[in-house]
């Protein structure tokens, strides 16, 4: 039985404590967890593919079929593949790659008149390592959202690395999405050691300028811990979805996208923020109705009992101000004319308008990118896109003239920072004038 917290969203002392106990969820990683994989990290900068197989053998009991995966059993993955599932796969990357193309930045170059030029250069990554967790909780959309835009980017190699299934094979779905992504290898291993070893760089598995891709909280806090000896996408939290609807919803789809979310994980949170009390009760029974014949129907009720809530607003304003105060990962808005509140809604990971654009349509279909930030982080973070796999250097190229033009507020600026060498370098380059 599901019964979710109903809150007056206009009672602060009682909306902040339910968004208190959502923050509590994303809180420092438990000190244990880090330790050890702190002490992965550690091993496996030392110890390279041998540490990385002796973890590999500690936690799953075996080692895989295959370290690095062969081309020709990806290749035979696609000849073997379903041929509806690959044709499913096929729209939607390229959806997902039409959407991403448009996000393409070109570098510039700006000359002036006095012989100044003024340019900056955008460039795709060296290589890009991506995690895709594999065996039961296998997820090929997730290959489709970072290795596509990866390509559109210009990342000249993908290394990807996902943990076997049980038996010690490849997931052949995760290959499917690898040979059609265009992946260049694929490794079998996961956890935190395979993360380290994507960061340092092993005999056989190449040092990676980037990791992307979702994991458990080993992964998570491995990347966390590696940023700044290697780039990441972020970190995230529990995934959220919160619903703005109003009296012309149909509380039928409104419990089926907030199960949607739900089923992820016992800590998701699915939000219900409605100015309709009306819907809310029908929402809350349809809920009940629909999770009896779903497969997760158990980390569906521990969710939403305890993660999960209906927000009663006064008006659709109203609704639109907590949920850019909340910044979540995934927003629905089944109100009347949506659109109008395009406009309103600043912080929030990806936006979905009207009664047709159901959440999963982005986790698979659409072409927006599904990973997105969570824990309020978009206030301030971006969606996965092209941008995040290139990077962009300036140049600037002066005459003699047009330094001597800007000689005298450059070693005034540095004199007043003490910087004198920085002055003298400027100087330095017009002491032949000097009478």
């Amino acid at each position: 039985m599901i019964t979710m917290k109903t809150i007056n969203a206009s009672n602060q002392e009682e909306r902040d404590a339910f968004f208190t106990s959502l923050d509590q969820r994303t809180g420092e990683t438990n000190q244990r967890v880090t330790e050890t994989v702190s002490e992965i990290i550690r091993t496996v900068k030392a110890g390279g593919d041998e540490a990385v197989k002796n973890y590999t053998l500690k936690f799953d009991g075996s080692l895989p079929e295959y370290y690095e995966v062969p081309r020709d059993v990806i290749n035979d993955a696609l000849t073997n593949a379903d041929g509806e599932f690959v044709s499913a796969m096929l729209n939607a990357i390229e959806n997902v790659r039409d959407f991403h193309q448009r996000q393409v930045q070109e570098g510039f170059i700006n000359a002036l008149p006095n012989g100044v030029i003024l340019g900056q250069r955008v460039r795709g990554l060296e290589r890009v390592g991506l995690y895709v967790p594999g065996g039961t909780a296998a997820y090929p959309s997730s290959v489709i959202m970072n290795a596509v835009p990866a390509k559109i980017a210009g990342v000249k190699e993908i290394i990807m690395v996902t943990p076997p299934c049980k038996d010690g094979t490849p997931n052949p779905d995760i290959l499917v999405a690898a040979g059609l992504c265009g992946v260049d290898r694929v490794f079998l291993s996961g956890g935190a050691q395979a993360i380290a070893a994507l960061a340092y760089g092993t005999e056989e598995i190449p040092k990676v300028d980037k990791i992307v891709g979702p994991g458990n909280i080993f992964v998570a806090t491995a990347k966390k811990l590696l940023y700044g000896v290697v780039d990441i996408d972020m970190i995230a939290g529990p995934s959220e979805v919160m619903v703005l609807a109003d009296e012309t919803a149909d509380p039928k789809y409104v419990a089926a996208d907030l199960m949607s979310q739900a089923e992820h994980d016992v800590m998701a949170s699915a939000i219900l923020v409605t100015t309709c009390p009306e819907l809310a009760e029908k929402v809350q029974a349809e809920v009940n109705r629909q999770v009896q014949y779903l497969s997760r129907k158990e980390i569906i009720e521990k969710s939403m009992n305890e993660y999960g809530a209906v927000l009663l607003c006064s008006s659709r304003e109203e609704a639109a101000q907590l949920a850019n105060m909340v910044a979540p990962e995934h927003l629905e808005v089944l109100m009347e004319n949506p659109m109008e509140l395009l406009g309103a809604l600043d912080n929030i990971g990806s936006l979905f308008l009207g009664a047709y654009a159901s959440e999963p349509l982005g986790d698979y279909y659409a072409g927006p990118n599904h990973v997105l930030p969570t824990s309020g982080t978009a206030r301030f973070f971006s969606p996965l896109g092209v941008q995040s796999f290139t990077k962009r250097s300036s140049y600037t190229y002066y005459t003699k003239d047009a330094l001597r033009a800007a000689k005298d507020d450059i070693v005034l600026i540095a004199n007043k920072e003490g910087l004198t060498a920085h002055a003298n370098a400027i100087t330095v380059r017009f002491e032949d004038e000097k009478q």
